[in-house]
Parts: C-alpha cells; sequence; structure tokens
C-alpha cells in the first residue's frame, strides 16, 4: 500500500477517455487532467467545437508547463461499433487507458411538455444520449484495464437522477437515475480487477447551448428562486464539476467504488 504523502493529484503516465469533450464540463475536465500530466483522448461528434477544445486544453498544457497531451476523436457514442472503433485508435495511439469520464449526455435540446405529449423518438434519443454511451464505452474500455488490473470509471449523471428533474424531462430523470444503478453495479462487477466505478451528479451548471436555453426559459423569479434554494447561493461551474472528477480518478480514491456525489452547491441533502 501506498503512504498516505506519496499519494497526490499527478496524472503523469495515466490515459483519460473523456466523453462530450466538445465544450463545458466535458472540456474542462480535459484541461484539468492535461494541467496534470495526463494523455487526454477527447471524443465528440461536434467536430468544430471539438477542435475549439483542443486548443484550449493545449494552451492549458504550455501555462502549467505539464507534459500532458491531448487527441481528439470525433465519434457517434450511441453507435457501439463507432465506440468499438474508437476505443481500438486510442489504444493504438496511446498503448493503455487507465481513466474513463463519461460525460456525454444532456437533454439533447428537448423542454418539459407532459408525459402524453412524448413520443417515443423524445424518449429514446434522451435515454440513448445518456444511458446506452455510458454503457457501451464502459463495455469496451473494461477489457484493456482487466489486463492491466487497474482502472477507474466516473460518469457524470445528474441531481436530476437521485431526485427529479428541476426542468420536467422524464427521460433524462430516468436515464441518469438508471447511469447510478448502472455504477453501482458495474463498481461491484469490476472491484475485484483493480477497477473502481463512481459517479458524479452536478447540480444546474451554466455549460453548453442546452442548460443556457433551459435557464433563459425560466423566469427572473425562477432564476432567483433556483439560486437561493442553493446552499452556497450561487450556480455551479465546470470546474466544480472536474475537482470531484479528479478525486475519483486519483490513487486517492483508490478504496472508494460504487459511490456518488453531488457537486450540487448544496441543493439536494440527501
Amino acid at each position: 500500500m501506498q503512504s498516505v504523502n506519496s499519494l497526490h493529484l499527478t496524472f503523469q503516465n495515466k490515459v483519460v477517455v473523456v466523453t462530450g469533450a466538445a465544450h463545458g464540463i466535458g472540456r474542462t475536465i480535459c484541461q484539468e487532467f492535461a494541467k496534470r500530466g495526463a494523455s487526454v483522448a477527447a471524443t465528440d461528434l461536434l467536430e468544430e467545437q471539438l477542435a475549439y477544445s483542443k486548443i484550449k486544453v493545449e494552451k492549458e498544457i504550455v501555462t502549467s508547463n505539464c507534459k500532458g497531451c491531448i487527441n481528439t476523436y470525433i465519434a457517434n457514442l450511441t453507435d457501439s461499433k463507432e465506440v468499438e472503433q474508437l476505443i481500438v485508435k486510442v489504444i493504438k495511439d496511446f498503448g493503455k487507458i487507465d481513466i474513463l469520464v463519461n460525460v456525454a449526455g444532456g437533454v439533447v435540446g428537448q423542454v418539459h411538455q407532459p408525459i402524453e405529449n412524448v413520443t417515443d423518438e423524445d424518449w429514446e434519443e434522451v435515454m440513448n444520449v445518456n444511458l446506452k454511451t455510458a454503457f457501451y464505452m464502459v463495455r469496451a474500455v473494461t477489457p484493456y484495464m482487466k489486463e492491466n488490473n487497474y482502472g477507474r470509471i466516473v460518469n457524470i449523471s445528474s441531481g436530476a437522477g437521485r431526485s427529479s428533474s428541476l426542468t420536467g424531462i422524464q427521460a433524462y430523470t430516468s436515464a441518469k437515475a438508471g447511469q447510478i444503478g448502472f455504477t453501482r453495479q458495474m463498481a461491484r462487477e469490476l472491484g475485484q480487477y483493480g477497477i473502481t466505478v463512481n459517479n458524479v451528479a452536478p447540480g444546474f451548471v451554466l455549460s453548453n447551448p442546452s442548460t443556457e436555453k433551459q435557464w433563459m426559459a425560466m423566469s427572473k423569479d425562477q432564476q432567483s428562486n433556483l439560486i437561493e434554494s442553493i446552499s452556497v447561493k450561487r450556480l455551479g461551474t465546470p470546474e466544480d464539476i472536474a475537482y470531484p472528477v479528479l478525486f475519483f480518478s486519483s490513487d486517492l480514491a483508490g478504496y472508494v467504488s460504487g459511490q456518488v456525489i453531488s457537486a450540487d452547491g448544496g441543493l439536494q441533502l440527501f
């Protein structure tokens, strides 16, 4: 066992795969890993925004004077074949995968509507991008982590998955709850192989076009009431979500698995 003094938040010689890396939380997670020396494989379907993310991360690497790097990969993670091809490319480029962070998800532009108006397509689109992508990615990386008897998997869910959606999107709440259950089951299954699986449940973070659209759809009173309901009296930032991800991914959390951290400023107190 490593001594406490030898454990610190460095990711030198670690290979990290981050999905949903084109903006917001995903981009910031890539930056924070790269600043600490990790080799980052950033993937998204949004090619132009992912290219911008690469530029941002590379600036952080130079500023931090570290040995991190970033490669970008365009992939549709709701397609299992593309996921398999992605992981093969990452292994070819980096030789291993130590850490997987599943950020890909969201409400895909949907807003609340009564359940009787939700179409099959509405439901499936949200479920696919949030739950199916996490399943495909975990399934694809697990054999490589088992081979090295080491791995850190962090899924990004939502406070909606622990309670209910502030914006009332039924499929989103259900998908994120399912992802939390998936996290716990994978922690149980993979622990014997040196792989931990944990979950970060963000509160409301203005980090991408969807969340900005949701925020602007609120009245001034609704915005004020939301902030007032948060214990620390502010909205979250992408960095507020990235830091618990770093903890779960580090040697400091080697004995932590199957857990959920609510990074929501004390909005929901369990």
